[in-house]
């Protein structure tokens, strides 16, 4: 059983790994299930601080994942329009999988704008924002999911 236990935890690992840059998986939250078998096997196990340590990150990235492009783009000066956009953008992007995710809010923020002032410059700067902060979230989960797997590959090596 722990065998099996831990070849499914090493390919979640994979897998969440793999959600950090494809936008249509959980990356982070399914990394952590992965360290989840690995601590249910018989010979490996995390303290339980650790376990809710990671817990709470993986839902905080997780989270933050869809706030922060909208944050960006208020942060790159758009109007209430550009931010509504970009969330708009999001929203419509995730029935674009994987490609809509990552341009739903840039073109959400520039149409924001442009029905704000027409100002073709501010709408591309508020929506750089935008792609700038779903950069930001992207690492983030990379972070978080690649640190996940070091511990699991630590832990097993």
């Amino acid at each position: 059983m722990d065998v099996a236990l831990i070849i499914i935890g090493a390919f979640l690992m994979l897998i969440g790994l793999a959600g950090c840059i494809f936008p249509v998986l959980p990356g982070p939250p399914i990394s952590y299930v992965g360290i989840l078998l690995l601590h249910f096997t018989e010979k490996y196990s995390f303290s339980d601080q650790f376990l809710l340590i990671w817990f709470f990150l993986a839902a905080a990235v997780t989270i933050l994942d869809y706030i922060i492009p909208i944050y960006g783009t208020k942060k790159f000066g758009g109007s209430k329009r550009g931010v509504w956009g970009s969330a708009i953008g999001l929203v419509i992007g995730l029935f674009f999988l994987p490609v809509g995710i990552i341009i739903g809010p840039f073109i959400g923020a520039y149409i924001g704008e442009m029905t704000e002032e027409n100002n073709s410059s501010k709408a591309l700067k508020s929506a750089l924002g935008s792609f700038i902060g779903f950069l930001t979230g992207t690492m983030m989960k990379l972070a978080v999911s690649g640190i996940m797997l070091f511990h699991f590959v630590k832990l097993i090596v």
